[in-house]
This record gives C-alpha cells, structure tokens and sequence, in this order.
C-alpha cells in the first residue's frame, strides 16, 4: 500500500495546507514553487508507477484526491485575497462538486462507477493548473501579463463550462457511469 508512487502522492497532499498558508501570507514565490514541485510531483509519482509496475487501487484513488485538493485549495485561495475573481472560483468549485456528487450518487445508487474523464475535462484541468500557475507567477515576479491573466480566466471559465456541460450531457443520455 505505500509503494514510493503513493508515498509522494501523499506528500503532495501534505503540501495543500502548506501552499493555502503561503498564498494567505502573500508568500506568492515560494507558493509558485510549491505548486511547480507539486505538479512535478504528479509526473513523477505516475511515471514510477507505470515504469516499475507500482500501481495500485490506493494510488488511483489517492492520486486524483490530491490534485483536486491542491487546485481546489489553491483556487479558493486566490479568489479569497482577491487574486482570482469570485465568480470563477464559484462556477470551478461547482463543477468539480457535481463531479464529485456524480460519483457519490451512483455509487450510493449501487451502480458501478468507472472513472474515465472526457477530453474536455482534461483540457479543462489543464487550463485550471496553468490559470493557477501563472496568477501565482504574476504576483511573484509580475510575468506573464495582466492582459495574458485575464485571458486565462476566460478560457478557463470557458472550458469550466464546456466540461460541466459535458458531463450533464452524458448523465442525462444515461451513460453515467461511463462518463466519470
């Protein structure tokens, strides 16, 4: 169960609170920084584990718990020092809580819940991560630009959309448990 894959995962996870507490005393370098190894992390922990044949049912569940407790984490964060807008981190937030909602459902429901994220929902993951990355870069060293923030904000409201719909979409079509 604590294969090396799970034990960086785990300090992943240890490093939200860390990361909560810097961006809170407007420490936004070294909050860039953790949030830059943190996402090394992740590479590192998934490339153990397939490399060397380390996966396992505590690491797939795992693994995902802590990338969304650091975005989330992160972004409520920023929204609450005013660095991400309100209404971003709201619509973000929900989406991910209907995701989670989905899940629980089904699995309540009794019916087998198959973890397969969309295209769409990957891209929008992607966005979220670079949107954190370059807000926290910007209030440490004032690169990238206002101007290159506030695009990010809207493709990521965008694809925070597009996703939620998605998966609304495919709930509704009867392919739930697939959709997760």
């Amino acid at each position: 169960m604590m294969t090396a894959p799970n034990l960086i995962t785990l300090l992943r996870l240890c490093a939200v609170p860390a990361a909560v507490w810097l961006i809170l005393q407007r420490e936004m370098a070294w909050a860039f920084w953790l949030f830059v190894a943190a996402g090394i992390s992740d590479a590192v922990d998934g490339f153990i584990a397939k490399r060397f044949g380390l996966r396992s049912r505590v690491g797939a569940v795992l693994d995902p718990v802590a990338d969304k407790a650091l975005l989330v984490s992160v972004y409520v964060t920023l929204g609450a020092i005013g660095a991400l807008p309100s209404w971003l981190v709201i619509l973000v937030v929900f989406r991910d809580m209907l995701i989670v909602g989905g899940v629980l459902t089904l699995y309540v429901l009794g019916e087998e819940v198959v973890i397969r994220p969309l295209f769409v929902s990957k891209a929008n993951t992607a966005a979220q991560i670079v949107l954190a990355a370059a807000v926290l870069l910007h209030a440490a060293y004032g690169v990238p630009s206002e101007r290159a923030v506030t695009a990010l904000v809207w493709l990521v409201a965008a694809s925070t959309l597009a996703s939620g719909a998605a998966y609304l979409a495919r709930w509704v079509r009867g392919g739930g448990a697939a959709a997760l």
